[in-house]
């Protein structure tokens, strides 16, 4: 069963033998021999390079490098709609367009589309200049935003026309790999190969943040919290950061470093609706999921074949989907997550005790719960007091 891969081999996967027959004929049925079970979503004829989970997490929305997108029915793990016949080369992103039945699909071909996922049918088409690499639509379903390479360059479209409404030229020194709305619809975040993370506010129209996020390599995706108030990002650097954007802590004390849940390049990161849970998928085959209140990984999820492209939370946290370049989307039963003995052993070493840092104005030890950001706390508490101006604590759990 492919519950027994080891993601992390250098070999390459056996063809389709007895195992994979196995695992195909079980794809609509949970695994129950792996510690967390799983359902594998086979179809596309390529590497997935997205998976939505939507309606409730009755379904899943996936989109590839073979240029299709489809709609899965989540229980049987069968195809309810393909869509294809209109984008001529690998399909970046795609994502839903809330309160409606509509989707939106971005290309290398330099076009993004907009469907109707009752009938399949096109509703309109939009032609851009640059390559498309990434889109996200706006909370209340009226603007969608796509990122455009070689030109660094955003767009921002009415949802229900296409027509372009905002062109942000050379926002960025390099390839924008990920663009996201803010939960509020107010300000677009992108992030880049340039490793820099940028916040376009739409009312004012121009950057109001632009923060170095001292990753040591291409930042590869972001998330928000459901209140907006926290930003995740992902990095090649095989490590995640997380960001407080209410307190501005960022700013003196930068963004909390989350590693150890990766030995690869880390594709993708999503929160969950309540902000408890942050999963990653990385190029290391793996999927990460993390304990937001102690910032550690508290369960590490193997079984794709190549490298996991992107992540997505259920709206009840009792799923996850990730896509990978192994032409694979799998579904991920966490409901029971909590008892896992590995999970179990986790929150008791990590939730527990204490840290000791370094002060950076007196230079003396003192100090922090493991339960706090360890990173945002870099004053012993008598320098915090003489500078309270500059003390923000906003740690984790986030609400």
């Amino acid at each position: 069963m492919w519950s027994n891969v080891d993601p992390l081999s250098v070999e390459e996967p056996s063809g389709p033998g007895e195992e994979e027959e196995e695992e195909r004929g079980a794809a609509g049925e949970w695994t129950p021999e792996a510690p967390v079970p799983g359902k594998v979503l086979r179809a596309h004829g390529d590497a997935v390079t997205a998976a939505r989970l939507c309606f409730n997490d009755r379904c899943v929305l996936s989109c590839s490098s073979d240029c299709t997108a489809i709609l899965w029915d989540g229980e049987t793990c069968r195809p309810l709609r393909m869509f294809d016949g209109v984008h001529g080369k690998t399909i970046t992103e795609c994502a839903l367009i809330p309160n409606s039945n509509r989707m939106v699909t971005v290309s290398w071909d330099k076009t993004k589309v907009a469907w109707d996922l009752e009938t399949g049918q096109t509703l309109w088409k939009s032609r851009q200049v640059g390559l498309l690499t990434s889109c996200s639509v706006s909370s209340d379903g009226r603007l969608v935003v796509c990122a455009a390479d070689p030109q660094n360059g955003v767009y921002i479209s009415d949802a229900a026309s296409g027509q372009t409404l905002h062109h942000i030229s050379d926002h960025h020194r390099s390839t924008i790999t990920r663009c996201r709305f803010d939960p509020q619809s107010q300000r677009v975040a992108t992030v880049s190969a340039d490793r820099s993370i940028k916040l376009w506010d739409l009312l004012a129209q121009k950057t109001t943040v632009s923060i170095d996020s001292k990753h040591s390599n291409v930042v590869s995706d972001c998330s928000f919290t459901n209140n907006g108030h926290f930003l995740c990002t992902a990095s090649w650097d095989k490590t995640l950061k997380l960001w407080d954007l209410q307190a501005g802590g960022f700013r003196s004390h930068g963004g909390t470093t989350l590693q150890r849940g990766h030995e690869g390049s880390v594709s993708s990161c999503s929160f969950s609706a309540d902000a408890s849970l942050l999963v990653s998928g990385s190029y290391d085959r793996t999927v990460a999921l993390w304990d937001t209140s102690s910032v550690c990984p508290t369960l590490v999820l193997k079984g794709h074949s190549d490298w996991v492209t992107d992540v997505s939370v259920g709206a009840d946290r009792k799923l996850v989907a990730s896509a990978s370049k192994d032409g694979t989307v799998r579904l991920w039963d966490i409901e029971n997550m909590e008892e896992i003995p590995e999970v179990m052993e986790r929150r008791r070493t990590e939730g527990s005790g204490i840290h000791i840092l370094k002060c950076e104005e007196c230079g003396k030890p003192f100090p922090v719960s493991r339960l706090q950001t360890s990173e945002l706390l870099t004053q012993c508490v008598f320098c915090r007091l003489k500078s309270p101006s500059r003390y923000r604590p906003q740690p984790p759990p986030l609400m």
